[in-house]
């Protein structure tokens, strides 16, 4: 049984799905109802509903792109980065790891 409380209808939803979002964003962009609103009916704050339309708008924009190599390239190439900073901190983490393990030799031999 549906609740025709205010507020009711957050209680009833106990995960948003993409199209669930999808749907109040388009809303929203068609000026059917404001963030505010949908907030409030949903029982959200003004700063989700916000996130959720930031990213749709950032994802259009993505989706128009005229060339669709070019984002795959992007994509590639911050992975290629993310990379090689985790191989950085790999090697470092390896070092601090050696570091200290000389050093506890040193302590334990004037001991």
């Amino acid at each position: 049984m549906v609740s025709k409380k205010p507020g009711a209808i957050h209680q009833e939803f106990q995960r948003w799905t993409a199209k669930r979002k999808s749907a109040v964003v388009l809303d929203i962009i068609k000026g059917l109802t404001t963030t505010a609103e949908a907030a409030r009916k949903y029982g959200l704050t003004v700063a989700e509903v916000e996130r959720w339309v930031d990213a749709a708008l950032h994802a259009m924009e993505s989706g128009l792109r005229s060339n669709p190599k070019e984002a795959a390239e992007e994509w590639e190439a911050e992975k290629k980065d993310l990379f090689a900073k985790i191989g950085q901190l790999s090697l470092e983490v390896d070092l601090l790891k050696k570091v200290q393990g000389l050093g506890r030799r040193d302590s334990e031999e004037e001991s």
